[in-house]
């Protein structure tokens, strides 16, 4: 599975981004993951293909949203009231399993990773 991540930018702080994880193949979940310069690879969000069950980190609750598209093999990452400190590299990443402790915080529950797109949000 091959996954194309798109739609990073530069923007300035309370603006707005849609990211779009496109997949050429099909997965249970799809998550996106952020890196920021000196620091480690941090868990974002993540969807389960059927049924649509999300979870999110406690530092983008609120403000942003992941949703998918079945026509499109494609998930969305729509990021609103921006904050310098989401500035960082996106990634995402696709897997097979839902549950366990704290699954969806470790890298290792993804099997495929695409490219990352850069978030810059000046304040």
């Amino acid at each position: 599975v091959q996954l194309q991540a798109s739609g990073g930018g530069l923007v300035q702080a309370g603006d707005s981004l849609r990211l779009s994880c496109a997949a050429s193949g099909a997965m249970n979940t799809y998550a996106w993951f952020r890196q920021a310069p000196g620091k480690e690879r941090e868990f974002v969000t993540v969807i389960r293909w059927s049924g649509g069950d999300t979870i999110y980190a406690d530092s983008v609750k609120g403000r942003f949203t992941i949703s998918r598209d079945n026509s499109k093999n494609t998930v969305y990452l729509q990021m609103n009231s921006l904050k310098p400190e989401d500035t960082a590299t996106y990634s995402c990443a696709a897997g097979l399993y839902w549950g366990g402790s704290n699954w969806y915080l470790n890298p290792r529950s993804y099997f495929y990773w695409g490219q990352g797109t850069q978030v810059t949000v000046s304040s």
